[in-house]
């Protein structure tokens, strides 16, 4: 299996600022080469045919992608309105600021195929493209958050994958993203 780092998670996973909520001690060409050569600990069956989780052990000092909220912390929540692309419309999102997670013991890394990239204009040279990372610190998928999963059923033009809402894992979805949230 050949994978590449696509252009959209080079920006988000490493951005040309580096911040402390991204991959962190490994450049991008590092990254996509170790993924080339390290076999994942297990490969889970993404939202679609066309998306694949790979689990590795964290190699970083990455830190966890989200921290639960509670009375605590509430008050360090924050929220804005922004877009992941200068080709997407800005939806509204929350994170926490002031809060340190746990370095994550895992990066569950989404790769979707070749095929799929060509169909959403990104096409790449190799088997599957990087469009994403999770730091957690379990080897586990960390549900999409509801806004992903509304702009893929949207359709390419809009940013998503073209792929419907499943109303249970929708229902999921907003369940773990209430009692969690990103931190910058």
């Amino acid at each position: 299996m050949s994978i590449r780092l696509t252009p959209f998670a080079r920006t988000r996973l490493f951005p040309r600022e580096p911040r402390p909520n991204t991959i962190r001690d490994c450049s991008p060409e590092q990254f996509e080469q170790y993924l080339n050569a390290t076999q994942p600990l297990r490969v889970l069956e993404g939202y679609a045919p066309f998306c694949k989780l790979h689990v590795h052990r964290n190699w970083t000092t990455t830190r966890c992608l989200t921290v639960p909220v509670t009375e605590a912390n509430r008050h360090l929540l924050r929220s804005g309105y922004e877009s992941r692309s200068r080709q997407e419309l800005p939806v509204l999102v929350r994170w926490f600021e002031g809060v340190e997670p746990p370095v994550a013991d895992y990066l569950v890394v989404i790769v979707y195929s070749a095929a799929q990239l060509q169909k959403e204009g990104n096409p790449i040279d190799r088997e599957w493209g990087v469009v994403g990372c999770l730091y957690t610190a379990t080897p586990d998928e960390i549900p999409m958050a509801p806004i992903t999963m509304m702009r893929n059923a949207l359709g390419v033009e809009e940013g998503g994958s073209g792929v419907p809402i499943d109303r249970d894992a929708y229902r999921r979805s907003v369940a773990f993203w209430d009692a969690n949230a990103n931190w910058r």
